[in-house]
């Protein structure tokens, strides 16, 4: 069982997701600097442009007291602080049109002398016809992305304590089938279930707290740019403009990504088929799976990057004269360089085509092939569903065949891929792990994915691996059902789509998303890692079977599995 909660704060990331660092701006706190000449610290609030000081409400307090003070003008120390230069506290009477940069009067002789064009700040500023607006338009968005933020962490942890209610429930509505063990059953999984909304609930009070921050610095500024619209001439408007445009801009773009890519977290219990319980104590072992579970919530303005295909070519499959019965490809791959690679289920054979569908070669087979993965440029391995083997044939570049090894194994494999150069992920027939990780002579390595005690039948169950993010991607083809499991975490999403029905073949797209062959609805259907549905390939085709991916990531080629109407087709993929 994988247990997901024990590594969340070790690797709290989710793949495809935009990381929850905003950009953090600084609000200075500007201090009273009569009040630092007496060793005190207290914060501004004014500046006094003919006292040339800024100052606390106290000090400044004098100027509505005195007659001496009346003529003194009063600035909001904010206003005041953003039309000074920051590297030498002095005021910003300068503008590089070259650069689009404000200066003081030093600036503007160190770091601007071979510019062609450093005017006046009074001059640029009375051409403004009005103060803009536009400023103020993006931090009010900003403040509502941060606000739709925090409504949204709030109902998080909300749907977080639903869910260990309705996992309670679920298992109390199972307590008659589990009699008298289910008593101590029912308070591991609690347990466990609370111990995953515990550590995720500090990861939503980090991000909470990190986005009243945000929200604070983005008040801020809109109180700063108020009252520059208030009480500024146009010359402090436009400098302080100036200053802050370009941190509100990177702000709210980062506002603006998180907002499209927030999450709510969900905990579910996924109930084994078959209970077996093993002879160690019962609370060691839960029937079933705690899952947490991030769905990205979809937003029309978010822009996945999910693929457009083209039809290239297509054939269709006729028996040929040395056939016995009529061609079925159960597994496709393509070589590095462009070739396609077929294996011919029903006729024991193994195909080559060139990219237009010409058969460059073939060769017959001793056993009934059930998938093909190309593992360097001139060989494959191939998988049986008759013997206990791996198959490595070469494939020289004119296209003669021969074979390299045969591999011995103990349990029978169906789907086969890559991990790395020494390695296999295999999908299991008829073995209690549905997946195994093993070496290029067939040893099983031990995985510490803990998946679920099931076996599947040859044709119900097909597996591949994402490289980039260490991942395990399982389909069912009985329960709809496809499975992304993260072998970093120990965790799973388990994803069921109406749009994803009897899921055969998968394979792993260019930009590192997810393609299934939905059986069901004749269409090739686009996962993010982290479960959402992306898009939909409607196929001029019935019932495909098996995908593949070429290795300049500019095709696919897909096979299907319809009896009197065999095909193979190839799209171009347009990002």
């Amino acid at each position: 069982m994988a247990d997901c909660g024990s590594n969340i704060q070790e690797n709290d990331k989710v793949p495809g997701r935009v990381d929850d660092i905003l950009y953090q701006p600084c609000i200075k706190e500007i201090m009273c600097q009569p009040c630092l000449s007496k060793d005190t610290k207290t914060v501004a609030g004014t500046f006094c442009s003919t006292c040339n000081e800024f100052q606390c409400i106290d000090c400044s307090g004098v100027h509505n007291v005195l007659d001496i003070f009346i003529s003194h003008k009063l600035l909001n120390a904010n206003v005041a602080h953003a039309i000074r230069c920051d590297q030498h506290q002095k005021v910003l009477d300068y503008f590089c049109e070259d650069e689009k940069k404000l200066c003081c009067s030093t600036c503007a002789i160190v770091d601007h002398s071979k510019c062609h064009s450093v005017v006046e700040v009074e001059k640029v500023a009375g051409k403004m016809t009005s103060p803009s607006s536009s400023l103020k338009e993006i931090l009010q968005e900003a403040k509502e992305n941060a606000e739709d933020i925090e409504r949204h962490i709030i109902t998080s942890k909300d749907q977080l304590a639903q869910n260990v209610q309705e996992i309670q429930a679920k298992i109390r509505e199972t307590r008659e089938e589990f009699m008298r063990i289910f008593d101590k059953l029912e308070a591991s999984i609690v347990e466990r279930a609370k111990s995953l909304q515990k550590e995720t609930l500090c990861y939503l009070e980090k991000k909470q707290s990190q986005n009243e921050k945000h929200l604070a610095n983005v008040k801020a500024y809109l109180e700063t740019i108020h009252s520059i619209y208030q009480n500024g001439i146009p010359t402090q408007t436009f400098i302080a403009e100036q200053k802050i445009k370009n941190e509100v801009h990177v702000l709210c773009r980062n506002f603006n990504e998180e907002c499209q890519n927030l999450q709510m977290v969900t905990i579910f219990l996924d109930l084994d088929e078959q209970l077996n319980l093993p002879p160690q104590s019962f609370t060691d072992y839960i029937p079933g799976q705690l899952t947490l579970k991030y769905n990205e919530r979809k937003n029309v303005n978010a822009e996945n990057k999910v693929m457009t295909l083209t039809v290239d070519s297509s054939i269709d499959l006729k028996k040929e004269w040395d056939d016995f019965k009529q061609p079925f490809y159960s597994g496709i791959d393509f070589l590095p360089d462009g070739r396609l690679v077929a294996v011919d289920y029903n006729n024991k054979k193994l195909i080559v085509y060139n990219e237009k569908f010409v058969k460059l070669g073939s060769c017959q087979l001793s056993y009934y092939p059930l998938s093909v993965v190309a593992v360097s440029e001139d060989e494959v391995a191939i998988t049986s569903g008759s013997e206990y083997i791996i198959d490595f044939i070469r494939i020289s570049k004119a296209n003669k065949i021969r074979r390299n090894r045969k591999c011995i194994v103990t349990t029978k494999y169906d789907s086969i891929c890559l991990k790395d150069n020494s390695q296999f992920v295999v999908g299991t027939i008829d073995y209690q792990i549905p997946v195994e990780i093993i070496s290029s002579a067939g040893e099983p390595y031990v995985s510490n994915i803990n998946f679920p005690i099931k076996a599947y039948c040859a044709d119900t169950s097909a597996c591949t691996y994402i490289k980039s993010s260490d991942k395990v991607v399982l389909t069912d083809i009985y329960k709809h059902t496809t499975y992304i499991y993260d072998t970093k975490t120990n965790t799973r999403v388990v994803v069921r789509d109406g749009q994803i029905n009897e899921p055969c073949g998968v394979a792993i797209s260019p930009s590192d998303t997810i393609l299934v062959c939905s059986n069901g609805t004749d269409c090739i259907v686009e996962l993010s890692q982290t479960g959402q549905v992306l898009s939909s390939y409607q196929l001029d085709m019935e019932y495909p079977y098996r995908v593949c991916v070429s290795h300049d990531k500019s095709f696919i080629v897909v096979a299907n599995a319809c009896r009197g109407n065999m095909k193979i087709q190839k799209f171009k993929i347009s990002l």
